[in-house]
């Protein structure tokens, strides 16, 4: 027998740490290849983590409620000699980085990555709240055709230390290929006079002295009441990085404008389309034609689909348009993204909405579709709500906020009609574009929305 330590991978592009949120499995257990060991909570979803090997559980290196970060020790296995193997492993067509005298790396397991949880509560797209976690499958990071650089994870509406001894490798970390795969296994050591089970004893017993040292709340984010009385919930995951997210944005120079239009053809068109043969079974709703709108406005305004590059002071244009859409969730807000959602035609778009919420839903978002979002869409009608500021996600210079569409008394042909009437909010980066662009880009989305069978048709 041989001990193997199971290190904390990295379970999204550019994430750093993960809370443990329960164990799967206990010291003596036994468990299989891929088998589920634990629950960990990144910044953006609740997580299942499989066992990269077959064998005994020797320990746990955490406690539920504890944040490990990438890289530390999460759990310590007995297995046979020569029977296991890291899960961390070149994706098939990778090239092999390794230099000279690196042991050669092992076929990737069946269904090593991790996987979506069954049984998940669902998230809306800033159409209501859940009271789920979202789940996220797959993952040791991003998909063939993310983008080498990450952009933003989280969006402002959607947005979006270990404890212990530390770890030290007996290989160099983990190197990605340009998939964003893991490459290179790596085995974790501890320090030079430290046992493994006194190890773990000691992250348990920090653990414990943290806890009745007089923390109000688990870190898992439960409840806690003070002597006054107050009730005081600890902020981690999703609602972490929110807040993070937020207190970034707060100190970017954002204008928010305003402009109400009446939609009323525009949700005709819509109607209409719904009866055709390339529409029929296919869900439309304003979100898809604003949606539509924005990409088609952006031609004309194309500087609202870049970014401020912070350290270099340089206004950076991505070559596609990466669509976030806003899910609500009551642990907080994500943001995934279409991408180049402006290449399709708007059948396409549909469905790309459908299934990005779908998956959103159900917890089978990819780790890429949260990173590289170029501009987004938050509907906050949904709730009623007539019209909104958001803030900018971080890494993004323009938001557009959809009121509610609404029947009100509006001049049209000369007299007041009853028409369907909602309210557009632009909040935009005012380092990267003027009142001028974001005015134009507001005015070329409503117009759109009003008449869209013009838009469309010159477009």
């Amino acid at each position: 027998m041989s001990v193997k330590e199971f290190a904390l991978p990295d379970l999204g592009e550019g994430l750093t740490e993960s809370e443990v949120v329960a164990w799967r499995v206990s010291v003596g257990e036994t468990v299989e290849l891929n088998q589920i060991i634990a629950e960990v909570e990144t910044a953006k979803a609740l997580v299942e983590v499989p066992s990269p090997f077959a064998g005994v559980v020797r320990a746990l290196h955490a406690e539920p409620g504890e944040t490990l970060e990438v890289g530390a020790p999460l759990m310590s296995f007995d297995v046979d000699d020569g029977s296991g193997g890291s899960a961390d492993v070149v994706p098939e067509g990778a090239e092999a980085d390794a230099s000279a005298g690196e042991p050669a790396r092992v076929p990737e397991p069946v269904g090593a990555a991790v996987g979506a949880a069954s049984g998940t509560r669902s998230g809306r797209p800033v159409v209501g709240h859940d009271s789920g976690r979202p789940r996220v499958e797959a993952a040791t990071g991003p998909g063939p055709n993310a983008p080498v650089e990450g952009g933003a994870d989280e969006e402002r509406h959607a947005m979006l230390v270990g404890r212990g001894p530390k770890a030290q490798s007996s290989k160099r970390p983990q190197r990605r290929s340009r998939s964003g795969r893991l490459v290179e296994p790596f085995v974790w050591e501890r320090p030079a006079g430290v046992g493994k089970s006194s190890a773990a004893a000691s992250v348990r017993s920090e653990a414990a002295t943290d806890r009745a040292a007089g923390s109000a709340t688990e870190s898992s984010g439960s409840r806690g009441e003070t002597a006054s009385g107050e009730v005081r919930t600890a902020a981690t995951g999703v609602r972490r990085r929110t807040a993070e997210a937020m207190a970034r944005s707060a100190a970017v120079p954002q204008v928010t404008e305003f402009l109400t239009v009446d939609v009323t053809r525009g949700i005709r068109l819509l109607d209409r389309l719904a009866d055709t043969a390339e529409f029929r079974g296919r869900r439309l709703t304003v979100l898809t034609l604003a949606a539509r709108a924005l990409c088609l406005a952006l031609e004309s305004t194309p500087e609202a689909n870049t970014r401020w590059d912070e350290t270099t002071g340089e206004i950076v244009a991505p070559p596609t348009v990466n669509l976030g859409i806003a899910v609500a969730m009551q642990r907080g807000l994500v943001v995934p993204n279409i991408r180049d959602a402006a290449s399709m035609r708007m059948p396409d778009l549909a469905d790309a909405l459908v299934a990005l919420v779908d998956r959103a839903r159900s917890g089978k978002s990819t780790p890429s579709e949260f990173s590289g979002g170029t501009i987004t869409i938050t509907n906050v009608g949904v709730f009623g709500v007539d019209a909104g500021t958001p803030l900018l996600n971080p890494g993004e210079t323009a938001i557009l906020a959809l009121g509610a569409v609404a029947r009100r008394p509006w001049e049209h042909k000369g007299k007041v009609r009853l028409r369907q009437v909602m309210t557009l909010s632009l909040t935009f980066d005012h380092r990267v574009i003027d009142g001028e662009q974001g005015s134009r880009l507001l005015r070329d989305v409503a117009r759109i929305l009003s008449d869209p069978a013009t838009a469309l048709a010159v477009a």
